[in-house]
Parts: structure tokens; sequence; C-alpha cells
């Protein structure tokens, strides 16, 4: 993607946009290395141009420069294209296996198939889960209403997929690596908005394509990947709300006779930024993921907060005086209304199975029970809903009965606990010395790419405190927005999966790290990775040096991938290498 700007203003504002030379005493520190910082123009920091790659890679390989453009162009969709292609080969290869229902499969899997049938969740007998593997057919789906705790969506997703290809494990967890491999493709198109970089965003989606809880959690039947899917679209809907809605106020902005555009307090804090669909397009994606699990709740509460910060940001760098007061006159009851409003409408039609059939748990309670209250003005489903909600946070606000797996949100980062989904022994392996083989399939990220996003976060945040970088804000708004709610409840029984909804982000900080490694580009004249541009003749050698530490980094993160394949996919291993991948105690 280029930018829309022409590339002669482009140029114009590049540089000093004054046009002034620099001072004697600045021309003799240059002479001792010292690198002025180089001031980016009002229209690059409204509406910042996107990173071209030098030409040396097309003269190394002799490739004319008009094809070189074109491959730079394709490279926009293409590149994500390719990383979503590899993702989605490893998310299918084998999808039906463990052919067993793992987990917490035992309730979705049921639960949505009944609900796509029949469009309400059943009361399933005990045991039957042998039954649907052996023959699916001979099990009758109960008519009897099953209290569930969780919203439908995440449900009706997974029923999609058994409508599809029928109740089997391929079936139940088909849509689930759908979206899985979809959010590789979103995350490289969002990281390359972000940087204005192609590889920078291809190199988040790859990273997202090799986290293995990512991974493990794209080929089971939960929800919490689905509601990390419509995080993730959420936030790159709001990601392109704000460059449209900067564009549109650098547009409005006056140019001087030198063409050169200028700052306008009126403007900035009068201009009416108008429609904006890409906004409500994040409400609706909330709300999808409110109406998955109710953590997608705090969500929307922060992403909410941020956007409008982001528009604070805009008019004040256009020139507002009194920014605050400006959004508060013009963006804020808009921004309020094109997503809180818009993802509780979603929450409520997610829940229209539930409503026309008048067979679901708690769906006559308003004509039973709750006959003759003071709100009985309002509709029997809408109350009877409102008492289903109530009871259903009092069970989770209530859950402390103790787990094998559970672990505090304390322990999440540095993978302290993660959950064993499937684990199964067989006797008689001749490759172990012990005499058996372990498989077992671990919901576990990555190891090195978790303990390298420790030091990435920690950078993000100095980033955003100390240089005022957005993009280290957004990414550490993401990562709190999806962790630091569960802090609130540490003596709930909770789980390191819950963790998924805020992996992208986690390789989003990542990313921005190695950009940081890797260094700006080096005399170029033009914004680089991470919005620095470095005209250091040791600029190369250092960029150099940079990219093959970035190199060796992602190639140790790949390889830690493979090493723990085995325990991603159920595969059966000699039990001897089974613990030679148990790095940590509270692994097994």
């Amino acid at each position: 993607m280029t930018s829309t700007a022409p590339e002669t203003q482009r140029g114009q504002d590049a540089g000093d946009p004054l046009g002034e030379q620099p001072t004697s005493w600045q021309r003799r520190l240059r002479r001792f290395g010292h690198v002025p910082r180089p001031e980016t123009s009002l229209r690059d920091r409204l509406d910042p141009p996107w990173t071209r790659p030098g030409r040396q890679v097309w003269s190394v390989l002799a490739i004319p420069p008009r094809v070189a453009d074109r491959l730079v162009r394709w490279s926009a969709w293409g590149g994500p294209l390719l990383v979503a292609l590899v993702a989605g080969l490893l998310r299918f290869w084998r999808l039906d296996q463990p052919n067993a229902v793992i987990f917490d499969e035992t309730y979705y899997a049921k639960d949505a198939w009944a609900l796509v049938n029949q469009g309400y969740e059943g009361s399933w007998p005990k045991d039957v889960d042998k039954l649907i593997l052996k023959d699916p057919s001979s099990v009758p789906i109960p008519t009897d209403p099953g209290y569930v705790v969780h919203p439908p969506v995440g449900k009706w997703i997974i029923g999609f997929g058994e409508q599809l290809f029928g109740f089997t494990p391929f079936g139940w967890r088909f849509m689930v690596a759908v979206l899985g491999t979809i959010s590789v493709l979103l995350l490289c198109r969002i990281g390359r908005r972000l940087f204005r970089s192609t590889f920078l965003g291809c190199l988040a989606g790859l990273l997202l394509a090799v986290d293995g809880l990512h991974f493990v959690m794209s080929r089971t039947a939960l929800l919490d990947l689905i509601v990390m899917f419509f995080v993730l679209a959420a936030f790159g809907c709001l990601v392109v709300d704000r460059d449209r809605s900067r564009r549109r106020l650098a547009d409005a902005l006056p140019v001087d006779e030198e063409g050169v555009l200028r700052p306008d307090a009126r403007i900035a804090e009068t201009l009416r930024l108008g429609w904006r669909p890409w906004r409500i397009g994040a409400g609706v994606m909330l709300g999808l993921a409110f109406a998955t699990k109710w953590n997608g709740l705090y969500v929307l509460a922060a992403f909410g907060l941020m956007t409008v910060l982001w528009d604070v940001g805009a008019r004040r760098t256009a020139g507002a005086a009194r920014p605050y007061m400006a959004v508060l006159r013009r963006d804020l009851v808009p921004a309020f209304f094109s997503t809180v409003p818009v993802a509780i409408v979603t929450y409520i039609v997610s829940w229209t199975g539930w409503i026309v059939t008048d067979k679901g748990y708690y769906r006559n309670w308003a004509a039973t029970e709750g006959k003759g209250s003071s709100w009985s003005w309002l509709p029997d489903w809408l109350r009877s809903l409102w008492h289903y909600e109530t009871q259903v946070y009092d069970f989770h606000v209530g859950l402390t009965s103790g787990h094998t797996y559970e672990s505090n949100p304390w322990s999440w980062l540095v993978l302290g606990r993660p959950v064993s989904y499937f684990y199964e022994e067989q006797a008689g392996c001749k490759e172990s010395s012990t005499g058996k083989c372990a498989a077992e399939v671990l919901a576990i990220g990555t190891p090195l790419l978790w303990w390298l996003a420790c030091f990435a976060l920690a950078y993000v945040v100095w980033r955003w405190l100390f240089r005022r970088d957005w993009r280290a804000g957004a990414i550490a708004c993401g990562v709190a927005a999806g962790w630091v709610p569960w802090f609130f409840y540490q003596e709930r029984t909770i789980f390191l999966f819950y963790a998924v909804v805020f992996v992208p982000f986690l390789c989003l900080a990542v990313t921005m790290l190695l950009g940081a490694i890797v260094g700006p580009a080096a005399g170029t004249g033009a914004r680089a990775d991470l919005g620095l541009t470095s005209k250091d003749p040791t600029g190369e050698r250092r960029r150099t040096l940079g990219a093959i530490a970035a190199g060796v980094l992602v190639l140790l993160i790949i390889w830690n991938f493979i090493y723990f394949w085995p325990l991603y996919t159920g595969t059966s291993i000699p039990e001897d290498l089974w613990r030679d991948r148990m790095w940590l105690d509270t692994w097994v």
C-alpha cells in the first residue's frame, strides 16, 4: 500500500519545513559523528508515509526498478497471504488428531451441536463423549435445556464447522482453525499499518504463526481464540479509523505559499470528522467478542478510551489549543454511540436462538418466578435474559474450586503453569529407556517468544512513556486489556490459555523490539521502520549487525516452536524426549 498524498507534497514536507541550513556549530559537531535528530513535517506526523525498501537488494538480485516496484506493491498483500498460508497449513495438518474430546471441548462441542440444530443448548448426559466419537449419529440431541455460563456466539461459530463436516473432532475444530489462520493474516496487515512496513507486519504475523499457545488454541474447540480473533479485528478497525481521521484532518489544514502544511487552531478544534464506519465495525467486533466470553467487555472499555485519546492527539497535532475540549464537543458522543450501543445490540442479537425458541434455560423465568416484578413492563424475554446473566455472573465470580492446571496471572508471561489438554501413555516403546511413549497436547506458548516478550513489553512501555510513541501505547493497551482484568479475580479458578487474547499484542511488542534492534535505515532520508532516520556513515554497519541479531532471535523462536511441536500436536514420542521438553517443574 502506498500513501495517498502526492509524492511532490511529501518531498516538500520532508526534512526541515523552513528550508533552514545547519549552523556552523552543527556542521562542526557532525565531524565528530553527531547526527541531528530529523524533524518530521506536520503532514507526516498526521499521516505517516510508508517505508519503502532500499534498492540494494534489488540491485544484487539484478531486478529492474520497474519490476521491483511491482514486487513491492504485490508484497503489501502477497507477503501477509504467504505467511497466513503457512500458518493455515500448520493448523489444518491432522486437525482431527487426537481423535478425542480434549479438555473443555466436552462442553463447547456438544453445546454448539445442540445450538445449531435446535437454537438452544441441551442438558447432555454424562459419559456421552465416547459414544459421540464412536457414532455421533446414534446420539440424540437432548431437548431439556442446559445451564451454560457463556454467551452463544463462539458456540454458533463452532457449530457452523460441525454443520459442514459433522459432529466429529475435525468438524468442531474446523472454524476455530479458520479464525486462527485469518488472525495471522490480520496481524500481518495490522502490523504493516502500525509500523508502516510490510516486512515488520509480516514478521509480526510470522511470530503469531509459530506461537505455541495460539497454535494449540487454533486446533481446539474452545472459546478463547474466538475472543482473540474479534479483539484483534476490532483493534485493526480502530487503527484504520485512526489513519483515515488523521488524514482528513491533514487534508483540511492550510498550506502556506511554500507548499508546507501548517497547523490551524480553528480547524483543529471545530472540524467534524464525519462518518466513521470503521469505528462502527470495531463496535460490532467488540460486541461479538463480548458475546463469546464476558472478558471482551473489558477490552471494549479499554479500546473505547484508547480511540478517544487518539482523537485528542490528532487534534493537538493539528494545532488545537484545547484538544480535550474539542474532542468532548466533536468526537466523544459519536465515539460512544458507534461502539458501546453497537456492541450491546450485537450482544443481544446473539441470543436470538434462545429468545425465539422459547425453550432455553431460564427462558420463561419472567412468566413464572419473576412474575409480578416492578420491571414487568419490560418484555418477558428481556427480563428473563437479565436474570440469566445475573446468575451466570454469580457463578463466574464464585468459581473458586481448585484445578490441577490453574495458574495465577502473575505467572502467565513466564509460562509458569501451562494446561495439559490431552495426555496418553503407551507401553512397549522400544525407543525409550523407560519403555514408554507419551502423547500430549500442552497449551503453552513458544517459550523463547514469550520470554523475549517480557523484555519487549518493558521496551514498549519505555517507548510509550518517554518517546510518546502511540504505537507502543496501543500495543500496551492491547496487552493490558486482555491481562490486567484477571488480577481482580485471583481467587477465581483461571488458566494460562486465557492469555491467548493478548498474544497478538505480545507479537507486536516483540516485532517493535526487533525493529529497534535492526535500527533505522541509513542514508535514505525517509522515515524508517520505527519512525527514525539515520545519516550516520556507520549506519549501514550498525544496521547489518542489528539485522543479524534480530534474524538469529527469530530463527531461535522458530526452532523452539519446532522443538515443542510434538507437545502441541499430541504426537507420540519416547518418554525420555517428553521429559527433556519439561523445562520447568511446573510444566509437568
